[in-house]
């Protein structure tokens, strides 16, 4: 995986809704959230303006069940 930049996003993160950047080091990591980071070079860039991005959200309706007791999985 190589770097990646997605610019003009809206981040909601620590309850907030902002519009940032954010810089994707090559390892998948989140290296930098800020206001404009458009000068940076990287191996791909994503114009995201009006979209939004939550960085670390997790799906917490995923379910490690052993097969046959798809009974359970349900809410």
């Amino acid at each position: 995986m190589g770097s990646l930049l997605i610019l003009g996003t809206r981040v909601v993160n620590g309850g907030r809704i902002e519009e940032k950047d954010v810089f994707v080091e090559d390892d998948g990591r989140i290296a930098r959230i800020e206001g404009d980071l458009s000068s940076l070079t990287a191996d791909e860039k994503i114009e995201a303006k009006g979209h939004y991005l939550l960085p670390g959200l997790i799906d917490d309706q995923v379910h490690f069940r052993e097969p046959g007791l798809a009974h359970k999985g349900t809410i």
